[in-house]
């Protein structure tokens, strides 16, 4: 562990791969085998466990479970008392092993509201926003904002988190976009 990460007294980090500049606050818990990046804001009471990949410049907020194999890319954030799972068919009585669990993955710049629940397998695309209390089925394309039970495409969001109207230009920064198969694009240069 770098010598700058600030571990709060009453934290738990039991690996030895957090990044430089990384904060993990009151009661969280980072299991050996758990990787978290640089200049990462880990919140009271958060789970990570051995396993789970965190990228550089997350935050996670209170209350937020990251179970074994879920890969969080940069710059996302996790808001308070998201839940990720990892086993398709938990039992008490026909357990399953680590070789049984499944992946899930949540790319660069995608945020995850209060509440919700992300199902093991699913893959967030880079940049899209999970309204508070979703919980998510199915994979989410770039850009996509879902929100609901079961999360649907309510609309799309610029890299600043904006909601994108139907020529698919941002109002607040200007950024223009394309549709393609996993989502929007961003284009380059100004489009007349």
């Amino acid at each position: 562990m770098a010598e700058s990460v600030f571990v709060h007294p009453t934290a738990l980090v039991e690996s030895d791969n957090v990044g430089a500049g990384t904060k993990v606050w009151a009661f969280a818990h980072i299991m050996e085998g758990a990787v978290v990046g640089r200049d990462c804001k880990i919140g009271d009471h958060v789970f990570i466990e051995g396993g789970a990949v965190v990228g550089d410049r997350v935050t996670i907020k209170n209350s937020s479970l990251i179970w074994h194999g879920v890969r969080i890319s940069d710059e996302v954030f996790v808001g308070p008392n998201v839940v990720f799972t990892n086993d398709p068919v938990p039992r008490v009585l026909h357990p399953t092993t680590m070789d049984d669990w499944v992946e899930t993955e949540v790319g660069r710049g995608a945020s995850i509201g209060a509440n919700s629940t992300i199902l093991c397998g699913i893959r967030l695309g880079a940049h899209c926003f999970v309204g508070a209390g979703s919980v998510v089925t199915k994979d989410v394309p770039a850009h996509a904002l879902v929100y609901g039970n079961p999360a649907q495409i309510r609309g799309w969001v610029c890299v600043c988190g904006r909601q994108l109207g139907a020529d698919t230009r941002c109002s607040q920064c200007g950024r223009w976009y394309a549709g393609g198969e996993n989502g929007l694009t961003e284009l380059d240069g100004d489009i007349l």
